[in-house]
């Protein structure tokens, strides 16, 4: 069965997280009031931004407020959301956590960002994951990645091999490196014969211009919605039997040699 994808490239308030709140309610509202949607995406970062010098003051412990509110979302409009990802405090220290709710206002699945980006200085704030991103949602199997892990091929291999049908990718891209997002995306797709589904924030922060331009991209690596740069709400439908389709015409998980890559 097709499910449609609504993902929300919104603008971040610079460390305000009340403000944050506000606005994606208002977007997953008005996403769910044009049509009829299954999965609803969040960027990166979505509460807080790269205001990464306070977030000791601001993030949310335990996700707890995060989580709250992405369980209200879910069961009020009957939706599944890939919730993003927030700074999470906890006595272990600060994680960027992406957050997996179902339509039943159910936690899924939580994944620490494992590849922490040190140009953007999260390696100074923020602590590495260790777990991997696989979760199951509406009768399929799925992988979250947040941003600089797209760059790490054999992460986003480690899930498909494990069964993954499509990537959530979510993200604050910066602009400078757009053509570099556009084309790992595509190729993460093209290799793992997925659907990619990414959801990179819109507009700036006192250090960065962000580039937008979130997409969908089916497992031929055709794109098959994107953005521009400007806050937007975008809309596309995936199929996983064209996933199944793809992989039995082109059996690339079938001729892996993988004990000679080590």
């Amino acid at each position: 069965m097709p499910l449609t994808i609504s993902i929300i490239q919104m603008d971040i308030a610079f460390g305000e997280p009340q403000k944050n709140f506000l606005m994606a309610e208002q977007q997953i509202s008005e996403a769910c009031s044009r049509e009829r949607i299954d999965i609803i995406v969040l960027p990166e970062l979505w509460t807080t931004g790269y205001d990464l010098t306070r977030l000791d003051e601001i993030a949310d412990n335990d996700a707890e407020n995060t989580i709250a509110f992405l369980k209200r979302m879910a069961v009020s409009y009957n939706v599944h959301l890939v919730g993003g990802s927030v700074a999470n405090k906890n006595k272990d220290g600060i994680f960027n956590t992406l957050i997996i709710v179902n339509n039943k206002g159910e936690l899924v699945h939580s994944y620490n960002k494992l590849h922490l980006f040190q140009l953007m200085d999260e390696h100074l704030y923020l602590q590495g994951g260790s777990e991997e991103g696989l979760f199951s949602l509406a009768n399929h199997q799925f992988a979250g990645m947040i941003c600089y892990d797209i760059r790490f091929p054999e992460w986003i291999r480690a899930h498909t091999t494990k069964g993954a049908e499509a990537i959530f990718v979510v993200a604050e891209w910066p602009l400078p490196r757009l053509a570099h997002w556009k084309s790992l995306l595509i190729a993460r797709a093209i290799e793992n014969q997925c659907y990619v589904i990414a959801c990179n924030r819109a507009g700036s922060d006192p250090n960065n211009i962000f580039a937008g331009h979130s997409m969908i991209i089916d497992p031929w690596g055709e794109i098959i919605v994107e953005a521009n740069e400007d806050t937007s709400i975008i809309y596309g439908t995936i199929d996983m039997n064209k996933v199944k389709e793809v992989r039995k015409t082109i059996p690339i998980f079938a001729d892996r040699k993988p004990e000679f890559y080590s």
